[in-house]
């Protein structure tokens, strides 16, 4: 079932000649967040594998969607005027609520994910089992976990009183995936991942407001800052002003410079963009769908789960793509079923939920066959485990 070779042998000899470079000028990931997980990878054994840390702080991120998919599916529980965990004035009839609890317990999750994501670099060095499957596996996990962060910071807000409406969020979320790849689009050209400073504030201010929710309750939120624009728009304006209109540019720039000191991949213009084809169109067809339907209004957590994993699939190739140093693929195979979704969605009106539900499953399953069987290829080829450290003999 999983023995699919989706790796061409050019892809495994370029995985070969691989070598990992990278710029991390965040001061706080340099000052604060490498010092405390450099003490706090000397807790853990050696003979815990650095992917094993990397797929439990994805679960930990999944954990927290389930969570609160389960307590608030549609994204109307924060609308509830709630006190205490006692609903005071329902909404509509609604008595569901949010147990301000577990706000908490999604802060840790969410902390705890972010810790150990990165110490699972440390820990493969520390053990000498560093290489490109453990970099192919941490940045593969983190492309799905870009959607699931911002898919549950939204029912902080909930989807109706002082907050944006979910095709706004749908924006908001395809703002923060095309952030992740213009950084590794960046890479495919200069062979040099820039992390973004974003991405450890965002993840400190995203534990931030789970454990204040905890502390204050979704009504805190329901407040204007000035005139009619509330927290919910300042939320929204800082995701675009931090997004893809100020990585772009910096991103642009570094792949200027690259061509410029002769650093990078120096490939003819048509190939540098190519990668960009895949994602834009993906983005192109799937926003028609949300538009010409009422999906987003209906099935706004579906909507998420579907751009998301779409998105990671993508991304994985193009990781794959600039790893392995082989041409990434101008168009992804998975479009050709969402454009078909979106057509028969719009001359089937009346079918429009169940083609959706399909599709999700399809791309779904898809996604995670490719990702195990890529996975389980680049173990055969290296003569490792995912899971297991090696015993070296002394």
């Amino acid at each position: 079932m999983f023995n699919y070779k989706y790796l061409s042998r050019e892809h495994l000899e370029g995985f070969d000649n691989y070598k990992y470079m990278s710029k991390d000028t965040s001061p706080l990931s340099v000052y604060v967040m490498h010092p405390f997980w450099n003490k706090v990878v000397e807790l853990v054994p050696r003979w815990v594998a650095p992917n094993v840390l990397t797929f439990s702080g994805f679960l930990f991120t999944v954990l927290d969607f389930i969570l609160l998919s389960y307590y608030d599916y549609d994204y109307t529980a924060a609308s509830a005027m709630v006190k205490n965990e006692t609903v005071v004035e329902p909404l509509n009839g609604r008595t569901e609520v949010i147990p301000q609890t577990l706000w908490y317990f999604l802060s840790v999750f969410l902390f705890l994910a972010y810790t150990l994501d990165g110490i699972d670099g440390k820990q493969a060095r520390r053990t000498q089992t560093s290489g490109p499957l453990g970099e192919l596996f941490d940045h593969g996990l983190d492309s799905y976990s870009v959607f699931f962060i911002p898919a549950c910071l939204y029912s902080i807000f909930g989807r109706l009183d002082f907050s944006i409406p979910p095709i706004r969020m749908y924006y908001v979320m395809w703002n923060l995936l095309l952030n992740f790849y213009i950084s590794h689009w960046e890479k495919y050209n200069t062979g040099v991942l820039f992390l973004p400073w974003g991405y450890d504030f965002s993840m400190w201010a995203s534990t931030f407001f789970f454990m204040w929710t905890g502390v204050k309750g979704t009504g805190y939120y329901k407040k204007y800052i000035f005139g009619s624009y509330t927290l919910a728009n300042a939320f929204e304006w800082v995701i675009y002003g931090t997004g893809v209109f100020t990585n772009l540019p910096v991103a642009l720039y570094n792949i200027y410079l690259s061509y410029k000191l002769r650093t990078g991949k120096m490939r003819n213009p048509l190939e540098a963009i190519r990668p960009v084809w895949s994602i834009l169109s993906v983005f192109l067809v799937s926003s028609v769908w949300v538009h010409k339907s009422h999906l987003v209004e209906i099935e706004p957590r579906g909507v998420f789960l579907l751009i998301g994993t779409l998105f990671s699939n993508v991304a994985c190739r193009l990781i794959v793509s600039q790893m392995s140093n082989q041409r990434c693929d101008a168009i992804n195979w998975l479009l050709w079923p969402l454009t078909g979704s979106v057509i028969a969605s719009i001359v089937f009106p009346g079918y429009d939920l169940a083609i959706f539900y399909a599709l999700t499953l399809l791309v779904i399953v898809a996604h995670v066959h490719y990702g195990a069987c890529v996975v389980r290829q680049m173990c055969d080829h290296f003569r490792i485990r995912c899971f297991h450290i090696k015993q070296r003999a002394d």
